[in-house]
């Protein structure tokens, strides 16, 4: 792989029709993993629990919040702690990590998945391989020396990969994580709205893309979590979603 500042490429970045086309996805053109292929590809006898849970058998979605931890995560952690879901928290550094590294231990210690959304939001496809090699690794440094657990898993800002972001992920232990649910909470601080689209989306295996840096969205998570567990779903992290699999460096996961 050569140390290079990469251009625009079609695989990487799509014209703004694909990308609405494709807002589900995560706006990339990359080779995924859903999660139940990953359960079927586990190894023969592997334990099909993580925790409590047998996606094989139970009807599960996994709640994610990208871009915290934020002045509002610690309102979002009660309610989860109460409603007893787990979440998985893909994590920005720079005046996240660095501001709030009292709430990464709380995530960590309350049982949710804490995970990497890069150090400053750079877009991976568009900057040379050294400079995605610092937006992973810082990340992962600082969650590791705050929970004791390097992570497993990374989200790409915009969902946007291409096979370079790949190579690195697996040199550097991860597996990148897009989504299937979005509420576009960035464009609107209607709570009510943002539930309903999240509702009108959910399915089996599901992965939620939520970001709870918006003033909307923290309000909207009691009544998603109530009425999905109304229509059966059991909430787990990442990790549970795909075991008996597990998460493999440089692989990319989607419903």
């Amino acid at each position: 792989m050569r140390e290079r500042r990469r251009g625009l490429r079609p695989t990487a970045l799509l014209s703004a029709a694909a990308c609405l086309a494709l807002a589900l996805s995560g706006c990339a053109q990359v080779d995924t993993t859903a999660p139940s292929t990953a359960r079927a590809e586990a190894a023969h006898g592997a334990p099909g629990r993580l925790g409590t849970v047998d996606c094989r058998q139970a009807k599960c979605i996994a709640l994610t919040f990208d871009a915290g931890p934020s002045e509002n995560s610690p309102a979002l952690l009660d309610i989860l702690k109460e409603k007893k879901v787990p979440a998985t928290f893909f994590l920005l550094g720079k005046r996240h990590i660095e501001k709030y590294p009292e709430l990464v231990k709380r995530m960590a210690a309350e049982g949710h998945e804490v995970a990497s959304h890069t150090w400053d939001h750079k877009i991976l496809t568009r900057i040379s391989d050294a400079q995605i090699r610092a937006e992973l690794k810082r990340p992962n440094d600082e969650i590791e020396r705050l929970t004791g657990r390097k992570p497993t898993l990374m989200r790409p800002p915009q969902g946007r990969t291409d096979a370079d972001v790949h190579e690195i992920c697996k040199e550097l232990g991860l597996a990148e994580v897009l989504w299937s649910v979005t509420a576009k909470d960035y464009t609107t601080e209607d709570s009510d709205l943002i539930t309903q689209r999240v509702l009108d989306q959910a399915s089996r295996d599901g992965i939620i893309l939520l970001h709870d840096i918006y003033k909307g969205t923290v309000p909207a998570v009691p009544g998603i979590i109530d009425a999905l567990k109304e229509r059966g779903y059991v909430f787990v992290t990442v990790p549970q979603l795909l075991a008996p699999g597990k998460p493999e460096p440089g692989k990319v996961y989607r419903p």
